[in-house]
């Protein structure tokens, strides 16, 4: 097992960080021969990769539309659309389109183009996959999730610098505090520029 481990690390470091120099990568290959002959781990990487992308990518999404970026008690939420409040006698949720501030649609912008970015950077990795020649590096789809999570990052850092005018509200901000959907937008941070660096690294193999 942990024979099998090593392998397929040395197999994402090979594949991922291939150099320019065709030399060396040769060199390389003959090392380890075993890691360029068994097409069940190639899938395996090619299988992390995207999922690594579309689980980033539903994440991303559910951040910029579920109602939690702000919770006060429990029964109320607000999001970067609506406030939200829980009635206890019908059970279900009453929202009511937030007070647009210039922060708040500045949050509402980067979020949208966040995942605009993210999922043409996907679509862009699927066709490249079919039509690019051997060999070639995937630096769009690369930078499309590099711009993903910057847009991202832009977005959380606004609205923790600017929650108190986003919010518009008079009750202190030490009556609540941030929800999940805030806290899954700097997740999707640190994920977008990783997945965005392996990509702009990833070279389809000869």
């Amino acid at each position: 097992m942990y024979k099998k481990k090593q392998r397929s690390i040395h197999l994402v470091v090979l594949y991922l960080y291939k150099p320019e120099n065709t030399n060396t990568w040769n060199s390389r290959a003959r090392m380890h021969p075993h890691l360029f002959r068994d097409p069940v781990q190639m899938a395996y990487l090619l299988m992390f990769v995207t999922l690594l992308h579309l689980i980033t990518l539903a994440m991303l999404f559910i951040a910029t539309m579920e109602k939690s970026w702000w919770v006060w008690d429990g029964m109320e939420n607000s999001d970067l659309w609506y406030n939200c409040r829980f009635d206890n006698d019908t059970g279900t949720w009453l929202c009511a389109s937030s007070k647009e501030t210039e922060w708040l649609q500045s949050v509402q912008v980067l979020m949208v183009l966040s995942v605009v970015f993210s999922s043409v950077s996907f679509l862009v990795f699927l066709g490249q996959l079919f039509t690019m020649s051997k060999g070639g590096l995937f630096y769009f789809t690369g930078l499309c999730q590099v711009f993903a999570g910057l847009t991202a990052f832009a977005a959380a850092l606004i609205y923790t610098l600017h929650n108190q005018e986003i919010l518009q509200d008079s009750r202190k901000l030490t009556e609540g505090h941030f929800g999940y959907c805030f806290i899954l937008a700097w997740v999707c941070v640190p994920l977008l520029l990783i997945s965005g660096v392996m990509y702009i690294h990833l070279r389809k193999k000869e």
